[in-house]
């Protein structure tokens, strides 16, 4: 997400200048804030798969342990729910 926000922060710097002069420099200045805009979305596009694949692991595994232990599982739900309960009956 960093590498995002700088290729992001590149970009946005790139068509400030490209604002601010004229003529054939302008036109390269967008292109290439063009590019650095693309490159960004590459690499959310790519954030975003890991992001997806990586949950789906930690479903699976939930779904797995749930599976295993179907007591302990219900027994962690219940002690959250009675937690929560007291929380919010404090008011």
């Amino acid at each position: 997400m960093s590498d995002i926000k700088s290729v992001l922060a590149d970009a946005e710097d790139l068509l400030k200048q490209a604002a601010n002069t004229g003529g054939e420099r302008a036109a390269e200045l967008s292109a290439k804030a063009l590019a650095l805009l693309e490159q960004a979305r590459e690499k959310a596009t790519n954030v975003q798969v890991v992001v997806i694949e990586k949950s789906k692991q930690a479903a699976r595994a939930t779904d797995d342990y749930v599976h295993e232990h179907p007591w302990q599982a219900a027994s962690v739900g219940i002690g959250f729910g009675m937690l929560l309960g007291l929380l919010l009956g404090r008011k």
